[in-house]
């Protein structure tokens, strides 16, 4: 995958479908009663749910600010999201950086495209043992403008998945033609494969009955 002489690779998508009526501020999935975020908050849990778009993005930084703000402790990020936008996801990166607080996500049930990245940038990673997981190119939010408009959205894109792809050699210790294939390919990965890939450090397992 060569990111620098092929245009043509990026291609804009239309804009992800706004959240659900009444759904979460951020939650970018349908809307989970007051009362249990207010719980899941007052846990330090955040969720990534459903779609990572720019609104959903909003909420989640705002939420993370708000709680590394409220103390030191770590900061719980759920995640059951299948992709969502690249800028998106450099939103929420971006705050997860620049917090005194750590963060330790946990995928639920699926991480896939850009909300990887996101997995990527926390301090302590795992999953439970039926989670998934897909690594594929972040896509972009869709872009509309003229031919320079556009190509300029376009270079921004890859500088954007350039940085992605170096933080997950990072993380994996993968080397990055091996990243580079497997998001190209949109590489499934089970919760112990993504555990030898490197990409969580523990899977959760029930207590045995």
């Amino acid at each position: 995958m060569d990111l620098r002489h092929d245009p043509m690779r990026w291609q804009p998508f239309p804009p992800s479908p706004e959240p659900w009526p009444g759904a979460s501020p951020g939650a970018g999935g349908p809307a989970i009663p007051g009362w249990l975020e207010e719980r899941l908050f007052d846990q330090r849990i955040v969720m990534i749910r459903g779609p990572l778009t720019g609104l959903a993005a909003t909420g989640i930084a705002a939420a993370l600010l708000t709680l590394d703000a409220a103390g030191p402790e770590p900061v719980h990020l759920h995640m059951a999201s299948g992709g969502g936008e690249l800028n998106a996801a450099h939103a929420v990166i971006d705050v997860i950086d620049a917090m005194a607080a750590p963060v330790h996500a946990v995928v639920t049930s699926e991480a896939g495209g850009a909300v990887v990245a996101v997995l990527a940038a926390a301090q302590r990673r795992s999953a439970y043992r039926h989670a998934r997981f897909k690594l594929a190119e972040p896509r972009a939010a869709g872009v509309t403008g003229t031919a320079d408009e556009v190509a300029a959205a376009a270079g921004q894109h890859l500088r954007e998945l350039e940085e992605v792809i170096l933080r997950l050699v990072d993380v994996t210790g993968q080397t990055r033609s091996r990243v580079e294939d497997d998001l190209s390919a949109g590489r499934m990965l089970s919760a112990d494969e993504a555990k030898d890939y490197g990409l969580i450090e523990e899977v959760i397992a029930g207590k045995p009955r």
